[in-house]
């Protein structure tokens, strides 16, 4: 059995969906103390010069809570310049206009959540319903035995081979006894702006291929 371990996060880049669709188990770790590293709360897009970060501000008393615990600050408007941003930048892409409407209403839809885990979990949801990826998962704080040592955990529900998120050393707790990466090869795709950018979020996906998302996606597949 393969099982994988993420934080969970709104927009996941192309290595964290492949060990999505790659596991037979996955499991977020909701559980897990909120990090600033981690893509929690953010996601990166492209940009003219590279890449950048959108983020969902969180209330400043929560930062060491667990990531269930954790509530958006809601004290500044900051649905609309996210917004802003991912228009100014993908704007000319080929499927902006068609997904803009409801990925518009869903970021506003933020105020009607205090929980970020709530929130993040719909606008992930949404966002792979439109790319018709479905994921299922179960989230640590409904598992009677989670453990935060992974290779425990691993040993606990018998598992063959553990996977955790890309580029997580800084926040979540590795495996030892288990490779917990996959040999992945990045995509190389055409993106709106000129050359190419890896570890970009979904979103960059959508916008580009829209309804023919498959033609990523099945790359993942391993």
């Amino acid at each position: 059995m393969i099982l994988a371990l993420l934080f969970p996060q709104f927009a996941p880049n192309l290595y964290d969906l492949s060990v999505m669709i790659q596991a037979d188990r996955l499991i977020l770790q909701d559980l897990e103390r909120w990090s600033r590293k981690s893509r929690t709360h953010r996601a990166k897009i492209r940009v003219p010069n590279g890449t950048q970060w959108i983020n969902i501000p969180i209330r400043t008393e929560d930062r060491k809570k667990a990531i269930k615990d954790v509530r958006m600050d809601h004290s500044e408007d900051w649905v609309t310049p996210l917004l802003r941003t991912i228009e100014y930048n993908y704007r000319n892409s080929i499927y902006y206009d068609f997904y803009e409407p409801e990925i518009k209403a869903d970021f506003q839809s933020a105020y009607d959540y205090t929980s970020l885990l709530d929130f993040i979990l719909f606008i992930q949801e949404r966002l792979l319903s439109f790319m018709e990826v479905e994921i299922e998962y179960v989230l640590s704080s409904d598992l009677a035995d989670y453990t935060s040592n992974p290779d425990e955990l691993g040993r606990q529900l018998g598992v063959d081979t553990l996977l955790q998120e890309y580029d997580s050393r800084h926040y979540q707790r590795r495996a030892e006894d288990y490779n917990s990466t996959i040999d992945f090869e990045h995509p190389k795709y055409h993106q709106h702006f000129d050359g190419f950018e890896p570890w970009c979020s979904i979103l960059d996906i959508l916008f580009q291929f829209g309804p023919e998302s498959f033609r990523i996606t099945d790359q993942l597949k391993g």
